[in-house]
């Protein structure tokens, strides 16, 4: 820790130079230097890092980045980092204010600099480009020591022993699971059995089982590991109590595992507490909050885009439609979106008439003969999707999720295909990441829940995005669309 803090001081330290560097030099059209007019003192405080390194450490500390967790992926270390640095930006922002610029120095002069017509001076362009330096250098150094720690530690180095508390299905998957991420440095030496007298192999997964929970004490003295990782079957939970009152005599860390298979999981598990009580979440939107606020302006943003477009091809299609066939030009179909909630779809009509739309549900079919010609290239090409940006538009809909289906298959699904009813945790899309791979008319169902729960499990920004690109390119006309 105290090394990570050095270093973050000094990261924190340059990118202030960094910052100050380029306000010389955009502003005063000077290099960084000690001057007679400047002085020592003042080419001390103008960088400001007097003041941004002490709250950028409390920030980091804040924020976890100072907890010993091996365990701790790259991207969540990432995040964090960017949270942190933004959080200093803030506090330095409200210590300038409340203390005047002038107790920095060198921000009175009046010189100012027009990028694009957006005018900033010298306080404003210093602290714009610190905010975009700090994240960006203390995320290269932690990657870079993170990096060299894990390479380490794959050959051998700065290892922490561990021993699991179960021999069962959860225990070896534990044991695997940490033999597969060499990278944490988290080497599991032993076995402890869950039973109270071990009767079984000598060894789990390769390594020796010392015993059972009647020997733990004389285990732990023995072995000394660093970590526990508690991994006992659902059958043994009523142990579990006196098993931690009986760890708390040894200087040891302890993990729990819970017996939750990840299947019925498909977002990342959050710990929370709540008056000093644990609650682990294993199933929520993850488009609570924030998130689903950024979601829906891009829905609402990407809808008004999207009928600017095609406007002139729904209006060139209703026209085609209302000629060559009898029928109402748009039809309406019940389907189901977010938190089971029923909608009328809307859709061009493909078919002779909108009653064989609104037939008993089944799967579409290559070459039915109810749809007309004209329907048929308009399901190839998706046309007949395009009346969908109004449902996006209202809010029934989303740009990207999971296909909506109609309440009668899924009332057959919902039995039948394990985990089908948590793709109604987010919005109904028009596009979707089985979509753009392929996976739309009668193909496997399997595969299409597979792909919409890896997209729940995953979602980002960056994600919907990616996939409206490649919508583009796969998502309208596709050998499967029929």
């Amino acid at each position: 820790m105290t090394l990570f803090v050095c270093l973050d001081a000094l990261v924190v330290a340059c990118a202030c130079m960094v910052a100050w560097g380029v306000r010389r030099l955009m502003i005063e059209h000077a290099w960084p230097g000690l001057t007679v007019d400047t002085g020592v003192w003042h080419w001390v405080r103008e960088p400001l890092a007097l003041f941004a390194v002490p709250i950028a450490l409390l920030m980091l500390y804040a924020f976890g980045l100072y907890k010993p967790r091996r365990d701790r992926g790259l991207a969540a270390e990432q995040w964090q980092i960017v949270r942190a640095s933004l959080a200093t930006i803030v506090l330095l922002i409200v210590a300038l204010w409340a203390l005047g610029t002038e107790s920095f120095g060198g921000w009175t002069d009046g010189r100012v600099l027009d990028i694009g017509g957006v005018i900033f001076d010298a306080g404003r362009l210093q602290i714009g480009v610190l905010t975009l330096a700090m994240p960006v250098m203390l995320g290269a150094e932690r990657l870079a020591f993170r990096s060299a720690l894990r390479a380490l530690r794959a050959r051998g180095w700065n290892l922490r022993h561990v021993a699991v508390i179960g021999t069962g299905r959860l225990g070896r998957i534990t044991c695997r699971t940490l033999d597969r991420n060499v990278w944490t440095g988290i080497h599991v030496a032993c076995f402890i059995s869950h039973a109270d007298v071990h009767t079984g192999p000598e060894e789990c997964c390769g390594r020796p089982v010392k015993g059972g929970l009647g020997e733990l004490e004389r285990i732990l003295d023995e072995e000394k590991p660093d970590s526990v990782y508690i991994a006992l079957p659902t059958a043994r939970t009523l142990v579990r109590p006196e098993l931690l009152r009986r760890l708390e005599r040894y200087p040891v860390d302890v993990r729990l595992v819970p017996d939750v298979p990840l299947r019925h999981s498909p977002y990342g598990m959050v710990v929370s507490e709540l008056d000093g009580m644990p609650i682990l979440s294993l199933r929520e939107s993850p488009l609570e909050g924030l998130s689903g606020a950024f979601k829906r302006v891009i829905d609402v943003v990407g809808a008004l885009a999207g009928l600017m477009l095609f406007t002139p091809v729904m209006v060139v299609t209703a026209a085609a439609i209302a000629f060559t066939s009898e029928g109402p030009v748009i039809f309406r179909q019940r389907r189901v979106s977010l938190g089971g909630e029923e909608f009328n779809i809307l859709k061009f009509r493909t078919m002779r008439y909108a009653e064989d739309e609104n037939r008993p549900a089944t799967w579409t079919v290559r070459d039915d003969p109810r749809v007309t010609r004209l329907g048929r290239l308009l399901r190839r090409t998706s046309i007949d999707e395009l009346p969908q940006l109004f449902n996006v538009l209202v809010g029934d809909m989303s740009l990207v999720g999971p296909r909506p289906e109609r309440p009668e298959l899924i009332a057959r699904f919902r039995d039948d295909w394990r985990g089908y009813m948590l793709r109604q945790h987010v919005k109904a899309g028009i596009t979707g990441w089985a979509q753009v791979n392929g996976l739309r008319g009668d193909t496997s169902l399997r595969k299409r829940l597979q792909f919409d729960l890896f997209y729940i499990r995953n979602w980002s920004m960056g994600f919907d995005l990616k996939i409206i690109w490649l919508t583009m390119f796969r998502g309208f006309v596709h050998r499967n669309a029929h």
